[in-house]
């Protein structure tokens, strides 16, 4: 639970103060910044798939964007919850690698804002989600380590098949995790789109859910307040329930 709800500002969702409807628990949302086109303009822009947001605010929270510039883990304290979102590779050096051929879309100062938010929420105990890049930034954040090509070590072309086309196929989740909680279920079908994945763990990481070419899908740190990162893509499916499950942690609901 982050500071503002041990406080018990909002234990739960309440009339926002200019009389508006319900507010539930502010889930700051990490963004990208890329070249972009928009109605009469192409330039490099601040932006974030609207997916995240639709299903942040369909789970019963308040979503803000967190730009790669600045110091944003220091508006982590304003924050209920945190959602590391999907992206480029990271630069292999952060966990001592040398960079594969296939490495790209690096973005260094992404990176460093974004391992400093994941050390931050950490520490705070914020309750967080990582999606695809983000379980990675997650696992590397702890001292872990990624496989920067998936083909290369006898992972299925299934997980990356084609520029932006996702790929929908089971993993197995570990029973009796906080995963397994949230879904529901111990097998599920989920959109995939990557071609990293975790190699060595983190510390204070568990591996909970794998495809069955062997590869991890998901961790998590049971030791720590609702901590988990997915490889998959949950923003592009219909089933809300890991957002569900992190906005019910961001407002301090038991069980989570």
């Amino acid at each position: 639970m982050s500071e503002r709800s041990e406080r018990g500002e909002h234990s739960a969702p309440g009339p926002s103060s200019d009389g508006g409807g319900p507010r539930g628990p502010v889930v700051g949302v990490t963004s990208y910044v890329e070249p972009a086109r928009f109605t009469v303009w192409e330039t490099t822009a601040t932006l974030l798939p609207h997916a995240y947001v639709e299903q942040i605010v369909r789970a019963g929270g308040q979503p803000v964007l967190l730009p790669p510039a600045g110091d944003p883990s220091s508006v982590l304290p304003r924050l209920d919850a945190l959602v590391l979102s999907g992206g480029g590779d990271l630069n292999p050096a952060v966990y001592g690698a040398a960079p594969h051929e296939r490495t790209g879309h690096v973005r260094d100062f992404r990176d460093e804002a974004e391992l400093a938010l994941v050390r931050g929420a950490l520490e705070l105990g914020l309750p967080f989600l990582g999606v695809c890049r983000g379980l990675q930034v997650l696992n590397v954040a702890l001292g872990g380590t990624l496989h920067q090509h998936v083909p290369d070590v006898g992972g299925d072309v299934r997980h990356s098949r084609s520029p932006g086309i996702y790929s929908r196929f089971p993993v197995k989740v570990a029973p009796g995790t906080r995963l397994a909680a949230a879904l529901g279920a111990e097998t599920v079908t989920v959109s995939h789109y990557h071609h990293q994945a975790i190699d060595r763990l983190g510390a204070g990481l568990t591996a909970t859910a794998w495809s069955d070419d062997g590869l991890v899908e998901a961790a998590e740190a049971g030791d720590r307040p609702f901590t988990l990162g997915v490889q998959w893509h949950p923003e592009v499916d219909a089933d809300l329930s890991l957002f569900r499950a992190l906005v019910a942690a961001a407002d301090g609901r038991p069980g989570q």
